[in-house]
């Protein structure tokens, strides 16, 4: 499989859309332009939980020590992202958990993880779409809702309007900020995310309209004699 152009997002205008996500050190844009009041998530809404990640030497190490990122792992190495996710610096990977990987259709997933260039340039363009070519940490997160650019060329939601619970589109980060010592940052998220542009996206909404169909209550028979 020939690997595509990865890096080609300049690092001026990796983070783009929203004053607080700016790569600088300069503190998040203040509360008037957050998206809305930060509040507590209830108690029966609580993250999931998973063994703490210690940070390594790079991101693809990271994620290989920690245990908590096989399939996360198997799909940098067939997709060809292993030796960016190891060789570059200040990166941010959103990367998905074993279990969040498991909660995708289970066609779709075998479909992503099965061999032959077709199916690994798709899952090369899904992590792409995970991977910030800058160092994004909670900090400009914190307090503000907006776009970030990726490497696939499209962008992420950022939105940090809960500072109890920091998303990226509709997943939570549930662990934040493990820096590794090559200035690399690894948000680990609950969810696989999709970019619009993958086929795969049409697939899942399909899948999910079938599932939320199928767990509608069915409408009450007519009445007797009606």
């Amino acid at each position: 499989m020939r690997l595509t152009p990865l890096l080609v997002t300049a690092a001026a205008v990796a983070l783009i859309g929203c004053p607080a996500f700016a790569q600088s050190d300069a503190a998040p844009a203040p509360a008037a332009t957050a998206a809305a009041p930060a509040t507590s998530a209830p108690a029966s809404q609580a993250l999931p939980s998973i063994p703490r990640i210690v940070g390594g030497t790079n991101i693809y190490s990271t994620l290989k020590a920690s245990g908590q990122f096989t399939l996360l792992i198997k799909a940098a190495d067939q997709s060809g992202m292993a030796a960016i996710l190891e060789k570059y610096p200040n990166l941010t990977l959103f990367a998905p958990t074993d279990a969040a990987f498991r909660a995708l259709p289970a066609d779709v997933l075998a479909k992503l993880m099965a061999p032959g260039d077709a199916a690994a340039n798709q899952l090369q363009q899904i992590l792409k779409y995970h991977l910030v070519n800058a160092q994004v940490d909670s900090s400009k997160i914190k307090g503000a809702k907006g776009p970030v650019a990726t490497v696939e060329s499209t962008t992420l939601l950022l939105d940090g309007s809960n500072p109890d619970d920091l998303m990226v589109n509709n997943a939570d980060i549930i662990q934040a900020d493990v820096r590794t010592s090559n200035g690399g940052i690894v948000q680990a998220i609950d969810k696989v995310l999709i970019p619009a542009d993958s086929p795969y996206e049409a697939e899942l909404k399909s899948t999910s309209a079938s599932a939320d169909a199928s767990a509608s209550p069915a409408a009450p028979p007519p009445p007797a004699g009606g």
